[in-house]
């Protein structure tokens, strides 16, 4: 049975229970199995070489999670190929990809998680409650290794961008 995380986060102040551990900088990345589309999964590995920034929100037709993503592909547009930006939920493939044509978004790639949840469990973001992934941001450099770790207590509120964009500036 996987790991439960109590008194960690909640949605509007109330409790909800994650799932998976706590990841923490210089860690290796665990790797994961999410889909592309329908029927393509990619993991990890399929980044290998690259700095990667891990947004994750539990959906994207929700406000915080529609601002998040918006932010991170006007910054993605900037950054250019020097780093692979991911926004992971469990949404459908097909639903993020009429809300990344709907918005615009397309200098970031959407993955999801609907199918087996392994990012949403190796990552401690699952929530065991809702079935969604927990809003958090992660940073990983070209070799695996964690760099920055964000974990929202509080679903409801936005990432931290500027502390995030500054570790990310350290690796680039």
């Amino acid at each position: 049975m996987a790991q439960e995380r109590t008194g960690v986060a909640t949605i509007k102040g109330n409790p909800l229970t994650l799932i998976g551990p706590e990841i923490k900088v210089g860690d290796t990345a665990p790797d994961f199995k999410v889909n592309k589309d329908l029927m393509t999964q990619v993991s990890l590995k399929d980044y290998d070489g690259k700095v990667k920034l891990i947004s994750v929100v539990p959906s994207l037709d929700t406000g915080t999670c529609d601002a998040q993503t918006r932010r991170f592909n006007v910054e993605a547009g900037k950054l250019g190929d020097k780093v692979t930006i991911l926004t992971i939920s469990v949404d459908l493939p097909f639903a993020q990809a009429r809300w990344c044509g709907a918005a615009g978004v397309d200098q970031l790639t959407t993955l999801s998680d609907y199918k087996d949840r392994t990012f949403g469990e190796a990552y401690g973001v699952y929530i065991k409650e809702l079935g969604l992934l927990m809003r958090s941001i992660f940073i990983v450099d070209a070799d695996n290794k964690v760099q920055y770790v964000e974990y929202l207590g509080e679903m409801t509120n936005p990432p931290d961008f500027d502390k995030a964009l500054e570790a990310l500036a350290k690796l680039i």
